[in-house]
């Protein structure tokens, strides 16, 4: 049996630091330290927008105690989205690309693509070498389907390619693989996507999120193909999920019951029982619902959360930033 991690997908969103943390965490420092004393595991979204940066690697390595555990969402050029050409590294301005009438980066040149898991490895070298870098979350889009023989085959490739690519550079991350369209898991596609996860020790990322009649968002299904497992809790909020929305915390504006908790138990001491380790992270970042909803969590599955590496918990009982988006998502400099 594996133990349980829980914790969120931002600790920097504004609506969360007006909310949640006192008034004397006023500083960037104060507030990655008040969390990593609550929590041992913290999802960074802020570079699904951009490329990470050393110096925030390191003040992160520096302001949280050993054995604290940072997942980091890959780039979005690195997950085939396309990107704001305002966010490009000035390293990979110099290669082929269009871009939209939106400013949106499309058609990229494999070589700036590869470069751009270079440049996501070389800056994320601080967390690997102090030892609390954990898995790199592939969230790939909803264009990306498995509707059709041959562009499954093509996203395929992708996938071990990507894999390929990371293993260079962060060759101890595993990582993790959020599909963001349903057909992924339906009908016989569902065992040939866990089976190619597994044969390659990728964790398939289950999510919590609203559920429509025209099935176009993935159900809450849960597999273990790998020595640890994921999930990402998106929140229920039908009304906000797909429509345009001012920030990425409005999208997951959704506090979870205690009844909505309890229906993922049976599922996560299953996962639990099938894998090393767990990890259960809240992305419904608006206000303080995330971290409420992560120590309410923590206390359901409570002998299964793993026991604290540091001391006593402090303040929680817990131990441990989509559509496309993520709370953490306009909070790139604000997450150090």
């Amino acid at each position: 049996m594996g133990d349980v991690v829980v914790g969120t997908c931002s600790w920097t969103d504004k609506t969360m630091i007006e909310r949640w943390y006192p008034r004397e965490a006023s500083s960037a420092e104060a507030r990655l330290r008040y969390y990593a004393a609550r929590y041992d595991t913290v999802e960074v979204d802020s570079t699904f927008y951009g490329l990470p940066q050393r110096r925030f690697a390191e003040q992160w390595v520096a302001r949280t105690p050993p054995g604290f555990t940072f997942h980091v969402k890959a780039y979005g050029l690195m997950t085939r989205h396309e990107v704001d050409e305002r966010s490009l590294h000035p390293d990979l301005r110099d290669y082929e690309y269009d871009v939209t009438e939106r400013g949106r980066v499309r058609g990229a040149e494999p070589a700036m693509v590869e470069r751009a898991f270079e440049i996501f490895a070389e800056e994320l070298a601080p967390l690997r070498e102090a030892g609390k870098m954990g898995g790199v979350l592939m969230q790939f889009p909803p264009y990306i389907t498995a509707l059709h023989r041959d562009r499954t085959r093509d996203s395929i490739r992708y996938i071990e390619w990507a894999q390929e690519r990371l293993a260079e550079g962060l060759p101890d991350s595993p990582i993790l693989v959020e599909f963001r369209h349903p057909s992924w898991v339906t009908g016989p596609q569902r065992e040939e996507t866990m089976r190619f996860l597994a044969d390659r020790g990728m964790a398939y990322v289950s999510v919590d999120a609203p559920q429509f009649s025209d099935g176009s968002t993935m159900p809450p299904v849960t597999a273990a193909t790998a020595s640890w497992a994921y999930v990402r809790m998106h929140g229920r909020n039908h009304e906000t999920y797909f429509a345009r929305v001012s920030s990425a915390a409005d999208r997951f504006d959704w506090f979870y019951t205690s009844e909505e908790l309890r229906e993922w138990e049976g599922p996560i001491r299953e996962l639990a029982s099938e894998t090393e380790r767990t990890w259960v992270m809240f992305n419904n970042c608006k206000y303080d619902y995330a971290p409420r909803n992560a120590s309410e969590m923590a206390q359901i599955l409570g002998d299964l959360v793993a026991k604290r590496s540091r001391g006593a918990a402090t303040g929680a009982s817990a131990t441990g930033e989509q559509a496309e988006e993520s709370c953490g998502g306009d909070q790139l400099a604000l997450d150090v």
